[in-house]
């Protein structure tokens, strides 16, 4: 027998990519789901509950529960977040941008549900990775997100050759992040570590107004100055 019948279910809900309407990226459904719902697990709770008031300006703020889940998080701390779950209450799970899980420390919680027999709904939003490499002209078919890279200079080069070898020997882009302030470095280090025919994609602040997607060579970009300072970005990258 199903016992998830009598619990509440858990929706992860996609947010923005950065401060546009919700409802230009975002399906009725997301609002729908949120107008129906008082509980939250959120990374941070001032944003957290700014998104809602924008999607839902209509609802009371004091009726919603937010649980905390961040890098500051004990893992004790997991199984009272579902509580509400188990007593029968869906929850939302509420990403800081883009989907829940995702590059996101909700997958945590999302895995928990399943143990737990809790029925587990994603939701319709954008995904800056799936969407970068939409854009790309890459290999949509084999790629891999890599999170982010070494912060040591050594270290770093090492890994994007190792990139670069992944992607030539497995016909398979390599996608990664960077901390926004030092995108502008990472897209140098790109040009003088790649061979000059390896492609870069850089997908930058996906979904807003000042959006820039391209793909070229390593060789091309060391032509085609970009600023991408504190500007959320993709990069991809794929040796032919």
């Amino acid at each position: 027998m199903d016992t998830s019948t009598a619990k509440g279910k858990l929706y992860l809900i996609p947010t923005t990519l950065g401060d546009n309407d919700p409802l230009e990226v975002l399906p009725i459904s997301v609002k729908q789901i949120i107008e129906q719902t008082d509980t939250y697990i959120v990374e941070n709770e001032k944003t957290a509950r700014r998104f809602i008031k924008r999607i839902t300006p209509d609802k009371p703020q004091p009726s919603l529960n937010m649980f905390h889940l961040n890098k500051f998080t004990d893992v004790s701390e997991l199984p009272g977040f579902l509580t509400p779950c188990l007593n029968g209450t869906n929850i939302g799970l509420l990403s800081e941008a883009g989907c829940p899980g995702v590059a996101d420390p909700g997958a945590d919680i999302v895995k928990l549900a399943h143990q737990k027999n809790i029925k587990v709904v994603p939701l319709v939003g954008p995904s800056s990775i799936l969407m970068a490499i939409m854009s790309s002209g890459m290999n949509g078919q084999s790629f891999a997100f890599n999170g982010y890279l070494p912060i040591d200079k050594g270290d770093r080069k090492n890994e994007i050759k190792r990139l670069e070898r992944l992607s030539f020997e497995h016909n398979q882009s390599q996608l990664f992040i960077e901390t926004p302030y030092r995108n502008n470095k990472m897209l140098e280090d790109l040009c003088h570590t790649l061979e000059k025919n390896t492609e870069i994609s850089v997908a930058c602040d996906i979904t807003l107004s000042t959006e820039f997607i391209k793909t070229q060579t390593a060789s091309a970009w060391k032509k085609n100055i970009v600023d991408l300072h504190k500007r959320p970005t993709i990069f991809i990258i794929h040796k032919s």
